[in-house]
């Protein structure tokens, strides 16, 4: 499999008493290890990225570089909607040592498709490292269209993206307008099965947090068109990947995992706050269906 491809996990960012316990980031990373995981995402949406400081969010990505040591690629979230601050953390991200970055679309600002290829053409400009694009609506309310991500699918350091539209209209297009080599990674669990069947190359996964194996699989079966096997596993993991998304993410990732016994704490950061208990509940429950309790 080439670099960038397959499941890659966009990592919790584990906390206790208000501070990043780093720890537990250390033991989550070698456990994404073990179980066959192909890359990590550290400081992505799932990592709280939006509450964390600079100070931590440079840290954090410091650590996940010298933890894996280059056993799997490190793709750092890196994006802001403030363009100089995408830069100065990009910035951090190559001299941590980071693989490549993923830069989101400036969320709340609502730019135009010009300023969107704009603040991603200043980003490059002022730093040398590959950049992976994050399109996720949902959250940014602006969407990156196609065209736009052909345009800077042209500039060298711009490998791939990460495409949470859940569209598979939006992902074929990008995938027939952008250049053979460009990484097209689903940026949904729901979405990574399909995505990989009609050319994508991955999934950058919140699921994988807590089954690790059983999505890394998934995916190497659907990229080697093993529609049988893939689509197994999309079925097995399916309820599961629903759970995580079942209370404001990452607090049924974070929850799983101290269920598991992989972290001390499910804290998230405020406005985050913890799994209610019917959340929960079906949380645990899906969690035993899969095996893990």
């Amino acid at each position: 499999m080439e670099r960038f491809e397959g499941a890659i996990t966009a990592l919790v960012t584990p906390m206790q008493d208000g501070r990043v316990d780093e720890q537990g980031l250390v033991d989550l990373i070698e456990f994404q290890i073990a179980s066959g995981i192909h890359g990590i995402v550290p400081c992505g949406t799932t990592g709280e990225s939006a509450t964390l400081s600079f100070k931590e969010h440079k840290r954090v990505i410091e650590l996940t570089v010298q933890t894996v040591n280059g056993r799997i690629p490190v793709i750092a979230g890196t994006g802001a909607n403030n363009t100089l601050e995408a830069i100065e953390l990009t910035e951090s991200a190559k001299e941590s040592g980071a693989d490549a970055v993923l830069s989101v679309v400036p969320y709340y600002n609502k730019p135009s498709q010009e300023g969107l290829y704009q603040h991603f053409a200043a980003i490059l400009e002022a730093v040398d490292v590959p950049m992976i694009l994050y399109n996720v609506p949902g959250r940014t309310v602006t969407n990156m269209l196609p065209a736009t991500v052909a345009r800077l699918a042209a500039h060298p350091n711009v490998i791939g993206i990460k495409e949470a539209s859940g569209n598979l209209s939006q992902i074929s297009e990008i995938i027939k307008l952008c250049p053979q080599d460009f990484i097209v990674l689903s940026g949904d669990d729901f979405t990574a099965m399909p995505t990989a069947m009609i050319g994508g190359r991955g999934v950058i996964s919140v699921v994988s947090n807590l089954e690790p194996a059983k999505t890394a699989q998934m995916m190497e079966a659907a990229m080697v068109g093993d529609a049988a096997k893939a689509k197994a596993l999309h079925y097995e993991l399916f309820d599961l990947m629903g759970a995580m998304f079942c209370y404001p993410s990452p607090a049924p990732a974070k929850k799983g995992l101290e269920l598991m016994g992989k972290i001390g704490s499910s804290e998230v950061r405020l406005p985050m706050t913890a799994i209610d208990a019917a959340g929960e509940a079906r949380l645990t429950r899906d969690m035993k269906d899969c095996g893990l309790l």
